[in-house]
């Protein structure tokens, strides 16, 4: 007997960016893995102690080319990075929070939980610094990065 598998799942990374690129979470394992261990509160489920691995935010959207001057540090910091997840959770984070020259973040876009892969669920965004997992989704669906435009221009 067959079994039938489902597909696996994938994010979409888009926005300003030369390359957009749809990645599966074997895929998002081409890159350097980093590890976090992680405590965080969880408003329905209290302290949360998780071990992550996955490649950094930083690294995998900087291989997409956002569409902003390298070497000018006043034109990265106008970029946002939106997080959507499967179950409709949204996260926004800032360039310069991930960026080397700024704020250094190793937000991970995480392949593993606890050991676990989570080719099935889809990646989850870890952000190891937060005491409060609300910026923490899980089975990202898009990552959408972008220059932030006032709503009035």
């Amino acid at each position: 007997m067959s079994r039938i598998t489902a597909p696996p799942r994938t994010l979409r990374l888009y926005g300003d960016l030369e390359r957009p690129v749809d990645l599966t979470v074997a895929q998002l394992r081409r890159w350097p893995a980093q590890r976090a261990e992680v405590v965080f509160d969880c408003a329905t489920n209290g302290a949360q102690r998780h071990v992550f691995t996955g490649p950094l935010l930083r690294d995998v959207a900087a291989e997409a080319h956002p569409a902003f001057d390298v070497h000018r540090r006043k034109d990265r910091s106008r970029f946002l990075i939106a997080v959507f997840g499967g179950d409709g959770h949204r996260s926004v984070l800032s360039w310069p929070e991930i960026d080397a020259e700024f704020g250094n973040s190793p937000v991970l876009l995480a392949t593993t939980l606890d050991g676990r892969p989570l080719d099935a669920e889809g990646s989850q965004l870890v952000v190891p610094g937060d005491a409060c997992g609300a910026r923490y989704v899980s089975a990202i669906t898009s990552i959408w990065v972008g220059a932030y435009l006032p709503p009035d221009r």
